[in-house]
Order: structure tokens, then sequence, then C-alpha cells
């Protein structure tokens, strides 16, 4: 009677045990990734941390999600084959964060992972186009299996990219767990169905990274690596394919896609750029949207707010779609608070900028010329 009332209820459980054992199990990912040197270090180029830090955080991630699944999961269609896939790439990548396999490797075991995903039955079967009087489906038939990977591969690597400031992707895909969350929880037509299923992946996610962004909130302690991003671009791709790729409604797959704008619009401009510099697709670089932010002088954690914030508004206007309508009130209610948030924040960098031009003995240091007096008052007086 009670989760009929509050449809969210079934996530509560999950979300609960999945970020308490992904607490718990972080510290001990901490010991296993400084033992097997799995540890990132810093350089001036891209790291930017001033320590070494740890990246095996992933082993904490899906810890909390496979203990909370396994526990309150029994509802969920496809549970043992969710934790099998989700398991085994989180594996495969954590041997990627000790011994930096190649990024051919890293491919075919994306891949490897959607191919694996496809044959335990989890697959995108059709996708809908809006008409005037119904939507029209198409049946995707021997498509099935091809386009299952393909979106499961483009999840991975959004997330992988994503990975590059401290707290932005275990937040980012937290905020969009709960879109998705919140997507289903509209279209339950029963207790039990295939949507309640998601509801509670979708509250295991949730807590399994908030649980991690105990330690991962700037300065990290720990990095989630290749085995956190990949698992989670796993996870977030099945229950988006088992909840609103799965829905016969008009425009389903653009809600995650637009609460996702964020990471896959980086995602393909990484691609122009490296394209357009005649560089391999796979070099790594520092001209990511988290990079460009904090070169402009972002520190980690205002770097870190502004993904939450456009992910947040993302969210909600791909929420308007499943009939969320008052979630637009949410949506301006953010940017408000984003459009404040950037008054505020340059205000307060013209102020510094304008304190760093004068040096200990009250001089206005001009580049490239000699030192001036200064004519700024300081207590009333002219110096």
């Amino acid at each position: 009677m009670i989760a009929d009332s509050a449809p969210w209820l079934p996530a509560l459980p999950p979300f609960l045990l999945a970020g308490a054992v992904s607490i718990a199990a972080v510290p001990a990912s901490i010991v296993l990734a400084r033992r097997t040197k799995a540890v990132a270090e810093p350089d001036a180029d891209r790291h930017l941390h001033p320590l070494p830090t740890p990246r095996l955080g992933g082993l904490a991630l899906f810890a909390g999600f496979a203990v909370a699944v396994a526990v309150f999961g029994g509802g969920i269609a496809y549970r043992w084959q969710i934790v099998a896939v989700t398991g085994a790439i989180t594996v495969a990548m954590a041997i990627d964060d000790i011994l930096d396999v190649s990024w051919r490797s890293k491919l075919v075991l994306e891949v490897g992972a959607g191919v694996l995903t496809a044959l335990l039955g989890i697959t995108i079967t059709f996708v809908t186009v809006p008409g005037v009087h119904s939507p029209t489906v198409f049946e995707l038939g021997l498509l099935a299996t091809p386009i299952t990977v393909v979106w499961l591969v483009g999840m991975q690597v959004s997330v992988n990219l994503l990975d590059g400031a401290d707290g932005v992707a275990a937040g980012v895909i937290a905020i969009v767990a709960a879109v998705c969350l919140l997507a289903a929880i509209n279209r339950i037509q029963a207790p039990g169905d295939v949507q309640t299923g998601v509801v509670v992946l979708c509250g295991a996610l949730m807590g399994c990274c908030l649980g991690f962004l105990m330690f991962n909130l700037p300065p990290a302690r720990v990095f989630m690596g290749d085995s956190g991003s990949h698992f989670l671009g796993v996870g977030l791709g099945v229950i988006t394919i088992l909840g609103v790729a799965k829905i016969v409604v008009g425009l389903s797959l653009l809600v995650p896609l637009i609460a996702l704008a964020l990471p896959i619009g980086d995602t393909a401009f990484a691609m122009v750029r490296r394209r357009m510099a005649g560089r391999p697709m796979s070099e790594p670089d520092a001209g990511h949207l988290h990079h460009r932010l904090q070169a402009r002088g972002m520190n980690p954690v205002e770097t870190a707010l502004t993904f939450y914030l456009a992910t947040g508004i993302l969210g909600c206007l791909a929420l308007s779609i499943y009939g969320h309508r008052k979630i637009l009130d949410i949506a301006l209610g953010l940017l408000v608070v984003a459009l404040v948030g950037l008054i505020w924040r340059n205000r307060r960098s013209a102020t510094r900028r304008k304190q760093e031009l004068i040096d200990d003995e009250g001089f206005i240091v001009v580049e490239g010329h000699r030192t001036v007096h200064s004519q700024i008052r300081h207590s009333g007086e002219i110096d």
C-alpha cells in the first residue's frame, strides 16, 4: 500500500545499502590499489591532483551496486545477468588500471561487454517515432544486437571521458540515474512490472555513486579508474535498455541522451578535435570540458558543481518528455541558481585579480613594465 502511494519507495532500501557497502569497500580498494601500484601519478599536463592517488575505486562502486541488487532485486528482470556483465567489465578494467593496457585492448573489452549483454538477452529490440495519432514502432530485428553494442560502448566511452575531475563522473551519473528513476516511476503500470525493477536498479546505482563520492569529492582520496567509469557506463546503459528504451513511446531514447548531453557532447567534440589536429582518436589530451573550466580559473569544487547543475537542468528537460511538466519549474530554478553563481563567481574573480595586481609593498604590478606606485586607497589614505 505504501509502495503504491510512494512509487519511489522501492529505491530507498537498495540506495541505502549500496551507499553503505560502497563506503565500507573504498578503504579496501585503496589498500589493493597501493599494493598493485594502481596509482595515478600527478603531472603538469592532464593529471593535476597534488598527490599520487589510488584508482581502483570502481571495485567499491560495483560492490555496493551488486550487493544491493542481490539483496533487493528479486523482482528485477535479468537480475543476475546484470550483476554478471557489470562485474565482468569491472574486473576487466581493474586489470587495465593495474597494467595500463593499450587502447585497442580497451576497445575489445568495451565491445565485449556490449556483446555479452546482448547474448544475455538484454537488447534494444525496437525504437519508436511519434506520429500524428500514435507512435510508430520499428522492430530492429537483426540490428538489435549491433545497436545494443554501439549504445553500451558509447555509454562507456562517454563516462570514461567524463571522469577527469574530482567528483564529476560519480555525481553526474547519480543525477542521470535519478532522472531515469523518475522516468520509470511515471510509466509503472502495475506493482512488480519491469519499471519497478528499473526503480530498484536506479536506487542501487545512485547509492553506490553517492557513497563513493564521500571519498571522491575534491580533493579526491581515491579515483574510480577505468573499472569505475566502465562499470557506470554499462550499468547505466543496461538501466536505459530495460527502462526508458523499452517503453513504446515517442522519443523515449532521448531521455538518457538529453540527460547525458554534456559527456556525450564532450566525447563528440574530442573526436572532432583530435581528427582536425591529425592525432589518433585514442590519444588523451587536456581539451575536455572539465580541463577547460579549470583552465579558466574554476577550482575542482566549482567544476563539479557546474557539471551537476547542467546535468540537473538537462535531466529536467528530458523528464518533460515523460509528462513531468512541473519538473520544468525545477529546471528554471536550477538555471537561476546557475546564473546567480556565475555572476557571483565573476565578481569574486575580478576582485581577486585586482588584489593580485598589488604587491606586498602596495605597488601595482604591470606585466612587462616597471612597477608603478599604487593609487588605491587603504584605510582612507592614498599610498
